[in-house]
């Protein structure tokens, strides 16, 4: 399956990784997504994040206005892009501690199967063993 996206992104050297932080809850809440920072340098070697900001045409101008309310930004990239996913499919899937949610994934000839964070959180919890026992 083929879609368009925006990715928004903006350079920060005066910004703290609580207020990226909490620019990203709020870009979340708001619709993005997908949200992340990648350590940069910029001019004079000064330590840096790039923000970027994958979300749909109905949700990008608030991304927008978050990154300028939230950070120390004064200017973004704004681009339009094309985007390749598999489908999906909601699944369960057996585990020797019980079932999860899952995700199937396809595209032509490929198939792969995901367990969903949460359920599998969820799971680790109630027997008491490490997430990686439930991700194998």
């Amino acid at each position: 399956m083929r879609d368009e996206i925006w990715v928004l992104t903006t350079n920060l050297d005066d910004c703290t990784g609580e207020t990226l932080a909490y620019c990203m809850e709020k870009l979340f809440d708001a619709g993005a997504r997908d949200v992340w920072y990648t350590p940069i340098f910029m001019k004079k070697g000064r330590p840096a994040y790039a923000l970027s900001v994958m979300c749909k045409d109905d949700v990008k101008d608030e991304c927008i206005r978050i990154i300028f309310r939230e950070t120390s930004a004064i200017g973004m990239r704004v681009s339009r892009e094309e985007r390749v996913l598999m489908d999906r499919e909601a699944v369960t899937a057996d585990t020797p501690y019980g079932t999860v949610d899952a995700k199937l994934l396809t595209y032509e000839d490929i198939e792969k199967t995901t367990i969903e964070y949460e359920s599998a959180k969820a799971l680790a919890e109630e027997n008491g063993v490490p997430l990686s026992a439930i991700l194998k």
